[in-house]
């Protein structure tokens, strides 16, 4: 895989990956007259749930569902240039034009408090925020890439993975896929994102809470004996491979939920070995393609990976990944209503057991 990094019109970074042979080299110029790049936000601390909240205003004015022809993920064309200046690409990576967070700002804005609140700390939304292009084809999706694409898709999540590790404001990385209307998705091209925090996500601190406990109390990790129960059980299991198990968890909150699980224990994507991205590309493929023979359509959904953050936690964190649908018929959406949204406590209206044999049955 070739890598080539050069600049956009307003000084953001773009990164293309090819693993076509003969790929031309990337040297086209972004034409477009852009401002400088400084967008401006700040994560304030609520005091009730002791969670950080970003507040980025100057997202109300991102690209909101374009024709495709004004596509700004397509490759640029003469008369139309977007935000890649090449005519073609394999995949392709760029900070986020509309970024939720972004360290253009934290060097003139220091830590304070609110209104005068001492219990509300505000500080810099110091982070960054990349796009993933994963084909230049606009009517593809990531279940209809081949397999050596999906891999060299896992090499790129690892190589910005190491980018963002590296940089001393992010405190984890969060490489996630948005598909489908229903999901909230305003740009339909195929595409994922990649959230640098500037501190570990609430989810994360709860899920590592649970793994201390769960290892001081038995000597083991919990994922490696919820892998090794649900494989043992098989009713859950969706799809097997040499390092990978891909299953229905037994307390799904979502109509359509499945965890992809490497059988090692590793922190995060870089540390994956070659045999296991091989084994991924193959097995998601085919995960992939049971989601959308379910309903006989294509399933909106989030497919989100949990890694360790960059400086805690690396030795309890098991990585895996969690593709989920808010979709419970071919037709009907899941919503988050009083219990979800007010109190955290999730309501499914369909069994795991039921989904995974109606997910190992679509093909």
């Amino acid at each position: 895989m070739r890598r080539t990094v050069t600049r956009l019109a307003d000084g953001r970074e773009i990164v293309y990956f090819d693993d076509t042979p003969g790929a031309p080299a990337r040297t086209a110029k972004d034409t477009r007259d852009l401002p400088p790049f400084h967008p401006g936000s700040e994560i304030r601390r609520d005091p009730l749930t002791d969670e950080w909240v970003a507040m980025a205003a100057h997202r109300q004015t991102r690209t909101y569902k374009p024709p495709v022809e004004t596509c700004p993920l397509c490759p640029s064309q003469p008369g139309r240039p977007t935000e890649i200046p090449e005519s073609s690409y394999d995949v392709v990576v760029f900070e986020n034009r509309f970024p939720s967070f972004s360290h253009t700002n934290g060097d003139g804005f220091a830590p304070t408090i609110v209104d005068g609140m001492d219990m509300v700390p505000r500080a810099p939304g110091n982070g960054r925020c990349e796009v993933v292009c994963f084909t230049s084809n606009h009517n593809s999706s990531f279940g209809e890439l081949t397999v050596p694409r999906i891999r060299t898709v896992v090499d790129v999540w690892a190589d910005r993975t190491e980018a963002m590790s590296a940089l001393p404001y992010v405190a984890q990385v969060f490489p996630f896929e948005n598909r489908g209307e229903e999901i909230g998705v305003t740009l339909s091209h195929p595409h994922g994102q990649i959230y640098g925090y500037p501190f570990i996500t609430p989810r994360t601190e709860r899920m590592l809470e649970v793994a201390s406990a769960y290892q001081d109390k038995h000597g083991r990790p919990v994922m490696g004996d919820v892998l090794a129960a649900e494989r043992a059980v098989g009713t859950r299991v969706i799809e097997t491979s040499a390092h990978w198990t891909a299953f229905v968890p037994a307390a799904a909150r979502w109509p359509v939920e499945v965890h992809v699980v490497p059988h090692r224990q590793v922190p995060d994507l870089p540390a994956l070995t070659s045999a296991e991205r091989d084994d991924f590309a193959d097995l998601y493929s085919r995960v992939l393609k049971h989601l959308d023979s379910l309903y006989d359509r294509p399933l909106p959904y989030i497919a989100a990976w949990h890694q360790a953050p960059v400086r805690e936690g690396r030795d309890l964190a098991w990585m895996h990944l969690e593709v989920f649908s808010v979709l419970r018929t071919k037709d009907k959406l899941k919503y988050l209503a009083g219990s979800e949204s007010g109190m955290a406590v999730w309501i499914n209206d369909v069994t795991p057991e039921a989904v995974a044999e109606r997910l190992r049955n679509a093909s």
